[in-house]
């Protein structure tokens, strides 16, 4: 297929300019478009888009309107959890209308706020048979690939399967005040990142050459914690920064959590998964951790251990900014510097996967199953965190769970 891909994208926030400049290193698509609620917000993203090199994009005035641009094949849904379903059901509308045509959907993280949410997204596409993709940047961090390839092709094949991954995704926060309240999000830190770490645990023990899916969850532990933010003087800094509508002395969400997952192999061994998420991390900026441990072998990755640091005296006051690290917390001192974050962190690569596939017509390795799939996990292990104990994969009832957090009822 010669012809290059048209993206559109619905969304204008932090997500959608990490994806263009992940669009920097394809070379087979254009963005062409953006939609968002707020026309300014869209205009201003695909600006951005002409100026990064990446596509003529421009803004469009609702999501069918995008659709039905012959020029636009493909959409990368990258806008809040709340409108998920709202934002599918308009592309899919089209398209049942006859009123345009796509080659795939991309998603990002999570699927849907819950496990009803995510079927229904997931019927909804499947009803006009357009093909999907589900978008999670860290299993395809570079960092994570040549690793796990590594150590499979040689420690594993010779010395046995790997038994323990570990992965962390760890900043002081997120940027839009949606992502703390928790019937907009679906949850906390848990619905919001762990999709990311529970994801990438299941990567790392799955043989590169075998589906994720060969690596069954069996048994689920949550925990979820409020450690910093529902403390008063923070409860006020963060309604302060994020509006009236977030207020965690009310209705907190939580701001840490752990997961253990307990998964069996093909071959009946029992292998574990250990994750956690957090918005509490003091430091540096944004961490993404990784390990996976086998018989006579080990891998650890550390997204702060990169080899550029940059030191400012107290004589530099210059503005907050995140032009050193993602979710960057100082401006003084000695900092690490991530070059070329979208790289770094697996944008340019999924982006790159998921164009290819479209354009020649080949199934991903994640659709929209997979995204199920993660949906259900983060549920169960919620419901483990509500009952203090390790549940079964999948819970009970999970079809119809919701988190006490996306309720407004939970307090640490």
């Amino acid at each position: 297929m010669a012809k290059r891909l048209g993206i559109g994208i619905v969304g204008s926030g932090f997500n959608a300019k990490f994806h263009l400049l992940g669009f920097q290193g394809v070379r087979d698509a254009d963005v062409l478009g953006v939609w968002s609620p707020n026309q300014k917000n869209a205009a201003d993203t695909a600006s951005i888009a002409a100026q990064l090199g990446v596509g003529d994009a421009k803004p469009y005035p609702s999501i069918a309107a995008m659709v039905e641009d012959p020029a636009i094949e493909a959409i990368w849904l990258s806008g809040p959890n709340h409108a998920r379903v709202e934002n599918v059901e308009e592309m899919v509308s089209a398209v049942e209308r006859g009123k345009g045509e796509l080659l795939g959907i991309a998603c990002e993280k999570p699927l849907a706020r819950n496990v009803a949410e995510a079927k229904q997204v997931l019927d909804l596409v499947n009803k006009v048979g357009v093909p999907t993709g589900y978008l999670e940047n860290q299993v395809f961090a570079p960092q994570v690939e040549v690793g796990r390839n590594l150590l499979w092709a040689r420690g594993a094949k010779l010395t046995g399967r790997p038994y323990l991954a570990r992965a962390a995704e760890e900043h002081s926060g997120p940027h839009a005040p949606w992502f703390w309240q928790g019937k907009l999000q679906g949850g906390g830190v848990l619905n919001d990142m762990m999709c990311h770490s529970s994801l990438l645990v299941q990567h790392l023990l799955t043989d590169p050459t075998k589906p994720t899916s060969t690596l069954r969850p069996k048994k689920i532990t949550g925990h979820i914690a409020s450690l910093k933010w529902s403390r008063p003087e923070y409860v006020k800094r963060l309604s302060a920064t994020m509006g009236k509508d977030v207020n965690y002395g009310t209705t907190p969400s939580e701001d840490f959590a752990a997961v253990m997952i307990e998964f069996e192999t093909e071959d009946g061994q029992r292998v574990l998964g250990e994750a956690t998420t957090s918005w509490s991390f003091v430091g540096a900026g944004l961490r993404l951790s990784a390990e996976l441990l086998g018989p006579e072998y080990s891998l650890q990755w550390n997204s702060l251990d990169t080899g550029l640091k940059l030191f400012f005296s107290r004589e530099v006051q210059g503005k907050a900014g995140e032009d050193l690290v993602e979710k960057q917390n100082a401006e003084v001192g000695q900092m690490p510097v991530v070059a070329g974050e979208a790289w770094a962190y697996g944008y340019e690569a999924e982006d790159r996967y998921f164009v290819d596939c479209f354009r020649n017509k080949r199934k991903p390795w994640l659709t929209f199953d997979d995204g199920l799939r993660v949906v259900k996990v983060l549920m169960t292990a919620y419901m483990s965190a509500e009952q203090g104990k390790t549940l079964d994969f999948p819970g009970p009832g999970i079809d119809n769970f919701v988190p006490a957090v996306a309720k407004g009822t939970w307090q640490p």
